[in-house]
């Protein structure tokens, strides 16, 4: 149960960076769609390149930095959770609720359901996450944050 409300903080944690992330807007956060999305979101005013490298950094910062600190502290720190093994498997269980979360509220609901993330003149190149991207995205919350959990796991070992 403790590892659920673990996965559901991470699960807060990026909601509260993408509401955050579009409160003055969806071009907040344009940084997250594709390139043609953002290129002509530069073209219609709403942003600039420079604007959206100075987000790509806080966006990568945001949702980044607490999926590696926070997985870790609460499984070492909160669960007392020792060796490879335990340390591996709740980790990934916490990053696989943050990522299914991710995956279905974020992407299918949120972002391809509702117009929360639709931005103006923009229409036309939707699905804003366009199928090979929606699998590449299935496949690194499967498959990369296990070895991300692993790595991790593999350094406590070390320290």
């Amino acid at each position: 149960m403790l590892i659920v409300m673990e996965g559901a903080v991470m699960c807060f944690v990026l909601l509260l960076t993408c509401v955050i992330g579009i409160a003055n807007g969806p071009a907040g956060l344009v940084v997250l769609y594709e390139q043609n999305v953002q290129d002509r979101a530069v073209e219609l005013g709403l942003t600039t390149k420079k604007r959206i490298r100075r987000n790509f950094v806080l966006a990568c910062i945001a949702l980044f930095v607490p999926s590696l600190i926070l997985p870790p502290l609460m499984v070492y720190g909160v669960n007392g959770a020792s060796g490879f093994w335990a340390p591996f498997w709740q980790m990934t269980v916490i990053q696989w609720i943050a990522g299914l979360f991710d995956r279905f509220f974020i992407d299918w609901y949120w972002v391809g359901r509702t117009k929360a993330w639709l931005i103006p003149g923009t229409e036309d190149l939707m699905p804003y996450i366009p199928v090979p991207v929606c699998v590449r995205k299935w496949m690194g919350t499967i498959f990369v944050y296990p070895i991300l959990s692993a790595v991790v796991a593999g350094i406590g070992l070390l320290v």
